[in-house]
């Protein structure tokens, strides 16, 4: 008998795709849920999610918190949490629409927040870190309850359904945003929930991703050893506060992050220029346990930009394409054929090699 895709386990299973206008020009979600429908065989339905970017032009000064409830009690704690710790500027149940394959849902809020000048002052730490301990706080101390956004002028919208039926109850054809990401999952090792659907996210960082981190443990002891906690019940948590950690913490671009998270072997590096030699070497020696292994395709979403990076034995897809302003990841080409049929460029970039595409004129993390 033939098994056709969807009737078997796939080993190569979730989907993740993106977009960025660089012109900064807005988007609604109707071409990310119309780009991830094509590789609706990557999922199973236990999990689906989108990352935007520049959806929240009003509030943009503020941190956009979006949480999950599991109960009143949840709910009552968390917001007695917040007002002792941010002002409210406006909070609403976030919108959705009924959709018959989308069940169980929880409670769904969102908070436009601002850091309180005195706890902030007293904390002695700088705005984010501020934030970032906040956000940590709730998803490890307080039972059914979790922050799964945090950032400003950007926002996820995950839960458990296939990606194309998470993208239509949140109505995301009404948001308009510059960059998208968006993420089909195919649970290996970890349970489907709406916590655990991708993406994950930490202020404005938010990563999508397919494949099994085969590191996780690892990463995962050296991570919180700076403060991190891992409380999703899935591998690809990890990443986000390793990127956020090289990045923000310790000031790393986001060339020589992804040359810590996919580092190229050392015979690799023996074959490099004088200079690449040198910094890749003291990448590998500084950062040994951020070394992610097993195969992984991910898209980082950050305030103006995207990067695409695979594994360093290129495990797994990835395609990038441009037309005009407009630049497209996918892990298959059809996904973006589906929202853009004519491209002026397609190519899959090689393991290991990062791709970045910024807004115009942003001085971004990048370099």
């Amino acid at each position: 008998m033939l098994l056709r895709e969807g009737q078997f386990r796939n080993p190569s299973g979730c989907a993740v795709t993106g977009v960025i206008d660089r012109s900064g020009k807005g988007m609604t979600g109707e071409g990310m849920i119309e780009a991830i429908s094509v590789m609706h065989d990557r999922s199973n339905g236990l999990g689906g999610g989108y990352a935007g970017y520049g959806i929240y032009p009003h509030y943009k000064d503020f941190y956009a918190f979006h949480l999950f409830y599991e109960t009143r009690a949840a709910k009552e704690q968390t917001e007695a949490f917040i007002a002792r710790h941010f002002e409210i500027v406006y909070s609403s149940e976030i919108q959705t629409r009924r959709i018959p394959t989308v069940t169980d849902e929880p409670e769904i809020f969102r908070y436009f927040l601002a850091p309180l000048p005195r706890k902030l002052a007293n904390s002695h730490l700088d705005e984010r870190e501020y934030v970032a301990r906040c956000v940590i706080r709730v998803n490890s101390e307080i039972d059914g309850a979790y922050v799964f956004s945090s950032g400003k002028n950007m926002g996820i919208f995950k839960g458990v359904g296939f990606p194309e039926d998470i993208g239509r109850f949140y109505r995301l054809e009404e948001y308009e945003g510059y960059a998208w990401t968006c993420h089909g999952r195919y649970p290996t090792n970890t349970p489907g929930w709406w916590g655990g659907a991708h993406p994950f996210g930490l202020l404005d960082f938010s990563v999508v991703h397919n494949g099994e981190i085969s590191s996780y443990d690892a990463n995962r002891r050296y991570i919180e050893m700076f403060g991190y906690r891992c409380t999703l019940q899935t591998d690809t948590e990890v990443i986000t506060y390793i990127i956020d950690y090289l990045v923000r913490k310790r000031g790393l671009t986001l060339s020589e992050t992804a040359h810590v998270i996919a580092a190229s072997f050392w015979t690799t590096i023996g074959q490099k220029d004088a200079a690449a030699r040198e910094q890749e070497t003291l990448l590998r020696r500084m950062f040994p346990s951020l070394l992610v292994t097993g195969p992984f395709s991910i898209i980082l979403g950050y305030e103006g930009g995207l990067m695409a990076l695979g594994d360093r034995l290129k495990l797994r897809s990835t395609v990038c394409a441009e037309r005009g302003d407009i630049a497209y990841i996918a892990s298959e080409e059809s996904a973006i054929r589906r929202i853009a049929p004519d491209l002026d460029r397609v190519w899959s970039p090689a393991g290991g090699e990062p791709v970045v595409f910024e807004l115009y004129g942003k001085e971004g993390r990048a370099q």
